[in-house]
């Protein structure tokens, strides 16, 4: 495949009005830093030395599309800049890429969950471990939008900060019990989304009425509503797994339901895991803002599990995330921006019928193919 300059171009327009953070007279172009940054960690660096000798490795094919009149930046300066850059300013053009590449479909499932990167507590320091709230779109593999917060304990404030950076219409969010809130669910229903909320004690009142229904629906009482039902098995990785769904209308005098906006559905899911001879029981209980065929309730609660499976595990063993020692200013932060980048387009090439691991060797070793990862989406 021939470089063409439009591949760094694209990225330069929407990294264009990323603040620079240095001061003094600047001698490398800091779109350099960001594409040799992302194309790194695509081919498997997970350091800012990596990122630097991989610039040195791969100059010839980066003059091609980048201005290297100052050649590659050292690892310090790369070190440097990404311990200066605002993560938030950072997402923001990320998300200006993304947004021009993706185009949203109506009824895609918005998983939102958090993540902390363990590796970027610092006891010298007295720096806790980041924790980074993810925004995943389930169906596309598309990383939507992450945001840094202090601690886990801040997702209930950081969770509207990342909807208002996303396109809602038409879109169904998932979260689990943190972000079962009704300020959150008042922020998507106002942007024209839909929701699913899990629901659990922090919620009592309205998760203990969603219960008692439910139950005595199993128990044989006839319900005030009609209640759509379906079962699924799966089996695979030394284990069985039986799931019922169940889904109907808000049913009459439900408890709490009132505070709600947009409710129009509760829902429960049962699941019973059976591995070693072991069986696991589990009950979930859920509120959403759309009446809709159990099918498709099924779909959507599998569909939020996408978020752990496809983003936090590969992030983890793929790319050794909670491995990773970078600590210094923003630098955490925006390292893991970096490796969502990578695995995002990784996970959206589609010509190679390989894993992610295997896709990254592969680009550290093909220049043609880092190129079609480069514009995969």
């Amino acid at each position: 495949m021939p470089i063409s300059k439009s591949v760094s171009a694209k990225i330069q327009v929407h990294f264009a009005t990323l603040p620079d953070p240095r001061r003094r007279k600047v001698k490398y172009p800091l779109i350099n830093f960001i594409v040799i940054a992302i194309c790194a960690v695509i081919c498997g660096a997970d350091d800012f030395v990596a990122i630097s000798n991989f610039g040195r490795k791969k100059r010839r094919w980066f003059r091609k599309i980048l201005d290297l009149r100052a050649g590659i930046p050292s690892h310090d300066r790369f070190n440097a800049i990404f311990s200066m850059l605002s993560p938030a300013e950072f997402e923001r053009c990320l998300l200006s890429w993304i947004q021009a590449l993706h185009e949203a479909t109506d009824g895609q499932v918005i998983a939102i969950d958090g993540k902390t990167l363990r590796g970027s507590f610092d006891r010298a320091s007295n720096k806790s471990a980041i924790h980074m709230i993810s925004a995943w779109a389930s169906a596309n593999s598309i990383s939507l939008g992450q945001l840094v917060v202090d601690a886990k304990s801040n997702e209930i404030t950081a969770i509207p900060k990342l909807l208002d950076m996303l396109q809602l219409k038409g879109a169904t969010v998932t979260i689990d019990a943190a972000g079962c809130q009704t300020e959150i669910a008042r922020r998507i229903v106002d942007a024209g989304g839909h929701y699913v909320l899990n629901v659990k004690g922090n919620q009592g009142t309205l998760r203990d009425g969603i219960e008692k229904f439910f139950t005595e629906f199993l128990d044989g009482k006839m319900p005030t509503v009609p209640v759509r039902r379906r079962h699924s098995t799966n089996k695979g990785h030394g284990r069985r797994e039986s799931r019922w769904h169940y889904v109907c209308s808000v049913p009459r005098g439900l408890p709490d339901s009132d505070r709600w906006p947009g409710l129009k559905a509760i829902g429960m899911v049962i699941s019973n895991t059976e591995r070693d001879g072991k069986e696991c029981i589990s009950v979930r209980y859920y509120i959403l803002s759309r009446k809709m065929p159990v099918k498709r309730f099924a779909a959507i609660v599998k569909g939020h599990w996408a978020i752990e499976n496809e983003l936090h595990w590969q992030l983890d063993v793929t790319f050794r995330e909670d491995h990773c020692r970078i600590r210094k200013g923003n630098a955490d932060a925006n390292f893991s921006i970096l490796r969502r980048i990578a695995l995002m387009l990784l996970k959206n090439e589609k010509t190679a019928k390989l894993g992610v691991k295997n896709k990254r060797l592969s680009a550290g070793w093909d220049e043609d193919y880092l190129l079609q990862v480069l514009v995969s989406i």
